[in-house]
């Protein structure tokens, strides 16, 4: 199985940098790890949209579409659980 690539929008990318550093490592190390397993267990799928996920790192949540037939992952979100849903 090919190895999908993993980008993020620049919004996550500003929320990444607010998380505090020893989160941050987590949620980098489950974002990079999408790249293997697109759909790891426990990932769950939004009401709503099409390949549209959600994978939880403690208490923060990392939102991302899938895209099989390009085999790319683009991360749509990451941050907390109280305010990653608004």
């Amino acid at each position: 199985m090919a190895s999908y690539s993993v980008e993020l929008t620049r919004t996550a990318e500003k929320q990444l940098r607010k998380i505090a550093k020893r989160d941050r490592n987590r949620v980098v190390d489950a974002i990079g790890g999408l790249a293997d397993r697109p759909r790891p267990h426990g990932a769950r799928k939004l009401q709503g949209y099409d390949d549209v996920y959600r994978i939880r790192v403690g208490k923060y949540r990392i939102v991302y579409e899938v895209f099989d037939d390009r085999v790319v992952v683009i991360v749509l979100k990451v941050g907390h659980r109280k305010d990653i849903y608004r």
